[in-house]
């Protein structure tokens, strides 16, 4: 008879980390459920989360560490062979052409991996390794370089305080499948159900009614793309009609002329046929956001990943302030959680520095370079990287102009791979090391730090082992770190605690990974998220008050006039891309769950609204050839009335032709970035964001 034993342990796939509870039988896990007693979560966990258990099982996972030989061929090594390799290829790389020549990428997972990120620091700074780029540059840094010039540190995101509000305003984001983001909060429908039966008003704003605002909300839908200029009016509606708050105004502000000097340049009477809804309707929202007792507001990558998601985070915190709404029971508010993240995060005053560099004047935002220089930075740059550590990320699909990335990723000369599956990226690895997952390592939930509704410490043993050869990052870090530091290649990990960061942290809330360990129960609940410690106790400027225009923003403002201008001559027949989220994948490790493959979710079509395809004498299953500047691609047709009239929706994250992923590659997709930009001009400078949503695109039927 089995011997099954049960193990609390919990998800770290996206931000609220819901509880599990693990089946073990033998070292083997045989089933993977919602803990039902979690004192958060409290049985949550969406089928992402559950499907995990696929992904750990998976036969096409990464086992042992592979290493071409001269014939291009993988072949199976040995850890130490790997490491030497490794290890001897970056020397000679450094003495030929300085350390210059290397650079990084880290991957969206990591963020959910709390030992990998301080071993990945120190090893890079150990090898003098300063061009880094991350997957926050495609989906977030917006958001870190707003609250920087803001609030005076990039960990300070008021949260909406969902369970009070009277009005909840959301830009761009898709609760139902995406569980929110830069909010920790399990079963965030359950909690906007909850908000709407106790009679608050929930509103949307999105180019496509999604499936969150299905009973839900209201629904405002705009142009992609244009969000900025919807606050913009909404700020300009309430400084006209002085529907500001004037306590807020004179006490909590710097700056805030110079924020109504902007926003006086848009008007709703201005904006409206841009933005695609009437004047009316935007002076109506602004002025039933000022005129609710309690409102809060937040927007996602529907509006990071466009061109302007910086001065859009910028104006949605001076909405939330200036309605008296931030730091206020109902309206947004900051979460504290386990350790002082505010502080931790803060400028020091210190305003941002751009370096030259032959595409133009450029910056790093939380370490990250713009993405979108990768490839030009290894093929157009006169010192060029010539290798690249990849870790946890698949480049080559999950960022734009795909064809010049992979142009660029064979002229590298050497290239490191650390991941779970073999991915799009690794066909150009030299070594590909094997990482363990999420139910193989032990954790911390450190993503939502700053960031829970309900603020909380949970720590994870390794639910068991690692299966075959595989080890974690901080392992495979520590190993490198070491090989390159010691010229005989002396591969023992010398002992050291990946928890001794953690447990300084956790001090701050009276525990450690011990205290919590030693409990049936592995959580420990802190205060949640309370009014009138904002200005006190959390917020990083000098001034200790909100900056509402920082001088810092001036180029972007003027760019952001030169796009309006843009906007307003475009083509009435132009056709916008965005990205359509679906709740039966994540990112590439998902593309192989066999149980997610449902009927309908094996390719991903182009879907558009009825109006625009009779435009174009196109129908339901036309196949169609989707084409720009950058590239094109093929795809079928799905009509969706859904969608406003001048957007066209593809998923993100497919294009798996010729994967060693078996259910990946029976399914493979279509790679919508292909069509994405990439260099000079591609990104925000101010954040170094990716314009990847409202890319114009043409659409034709193939004969």
């Amino acid at each position: 008879m089995a011997n099954i034993q049960t193990i609390r342990t919990f998800c770290r796939i996206c931000e609220p980390a819901c509880g599990l509870i693990a089946e073990v039988d033998d070292k083997t896990i045989q089933g993977l459920h919602p803990d039902s007693k979690h004192p958060v979560s409290k049985g949550f966990a969406c089928h992402k989360g559950l499907a995990f258990l696929e992904v750990h099982k998976d036969p096409d996972r990464l086992n042992q560490p592979q290493m071409r030989d001269a014939q291009t061929e993988l072949q199976t090594v040995t850890w130490p062979d790997a490491i030497r390799k490794i290890s001897r290829t970056i020397r000679q790389l450094k003495q030929a052409h300085g350390s210059s020549c290397l650079a990084s990428y880290i991957g969206n997972p990591l963020a959910y991996n709390s030992t990998a990120g301080p071993a990945i620091g120190s090893f890079l700074k150990s090898t003098g390794i300063r061009r880094n780029f991350s997957s926050g540059t495609q989906d977030c840094t917006n958001k870190f370089a707003a609250s920087e010039a803001v609030f005076g540190s990039s960990t300070i995101h008021p949260i909406p305080d969902i369970g009070h509000t009277d009005f909840l305003l959301i830009l761009g984001s898709n609760p139902r499948v995406s569980h929110m983001s830069f909010i920790s909060i399990a079963d965030p429908m359950k909690a906007l159900r909850a908000a709407k039966k106790r009679g608050a008003r929930i509103v949307f704003v999105d180019p496509r009614e999604n499936e969150s605002t299905q009973g839900i909300g209201e629904l405002l839908q705009i142009k992609p793309d244009t969000d900025v200029y919807l606050l913009a009016a909404m700020l300009e509606h309430l400084f006209n009609q002085g529907l500001i708050n004037s306590e807020v105004a004179s006490r909590c502000t710097e700056n805030l002329p110079l924020l109504e000097q902007f926003v006086a340049q848009f008007p709703a009477s201005r904006v409206a046929e841009v933005v695609g809804i009437s004047k009316l309707q935007i002076q109506a929202l602004a002025a039933d956001f000022a005129a609710a007792d309690k409102a809060a507001i937040y927007m996602s990558t529907g509006v990071n990943m466009g061109r302007q998601g910086t001065l859009a985070y910028w104006l949605l915190q001076m909405l939330s302030l200036l309605t008296g709404n931030l730091d206020k029971t109902g309206g947004n508010l900051y979460s504290t959680g386990f350790y002082p993240a505010a502080k931790a995060g803060s400028t020091g005053g210190r305003v941002p520095s751009y370096q030259p560099s032959p595409f133009g004047e450029v910056r790093t935002v939380r370490g990250s370079l713009p993405g979108n220089l990768l490839a030009d930075m290894i093929l157009d740059d006169p010192v060029p990287i010539r290798g690249l550590i990849v870790i946890s990320g698949n480049p080559l699909l999950s960022m734009g102009n795909t064809n010049r990335l992979r142009q660029a990723f064979s002229e590298l000369e050497f290239v490191l791979v650390i991941d779970i599956y073999p991915t799009a990226t690794s066909e150009f690895a030299d070594v590909i090391l094997p990482a363990t997952d999420m139910l193989e390592r032990r954790d911390i939930n450190l993503a939502g730090l700053g960031l829970q509704s309900q603020p909380y410490a949970q720590y994870t043993q390794a639910v068991v082992p690692p299966a075959s050869d595989r080890k974690t990052e901080w392992e495979i870090m520590t190993l490198l770190e070491q090989a390159l530091s010691d010229e005989n290649d002396d591969l023992e990990l010398v002992s050291a605690d990946p928890f001794a960061r953690i447990n300084h942290m956790l001090a701050h809330a009276g525990t450690s990974t011990a205290d919590l360990d030693a409990q049936s129960c592995p959580v420990k609940i802190l205060d949640t998220p309370r009014a009138g410690q904002f200005y006190q106790d959390i917020i990083q400027t000098s001034s200790g008050k909100v900056n509402c225009c920082p001088e810092e923003f001036a180029p972007a403002k003027t760019r952001c006039l030169d796009l309006f201008d843009e906007l307003t001559h475009e083509p009435n027949d132009q056709l916008k891309l965005i990205t359509k989220r679906t709740n039966y994948m994540m990112n590439s490790w998902y593309h192989n769950v066999a149980s997610l493959k449902r009927s309908h979710q094996q390719d991903n079509p182009l879907y558009m609204n009825p109006i625009d395809a009779r435009a174009r004498n196109l129908g339901e299953g036309s196949s169609v050839l989707i084409s720009n500047r950058y590239g094109e691609i093929s795809s079928t047709l799905v009509l969706d009335v859904a969608l406003k009239p001048g957007t066209v929706a593809m998923t993100h994250g497919w294009g798996h032709q010729g994967s060693p992923m078996k259910v990946a590659g029976q399914y493979p997709g279509t790679n919508i970035n292909i069509l994405l930009p990439s260099g000079p001009g591609s990104f925000e400078p101010l954040s170094n964001q990716s314009f990847m949503t409202g890319v114009p695109i043409k659409v034709e039927a193939i004969p």
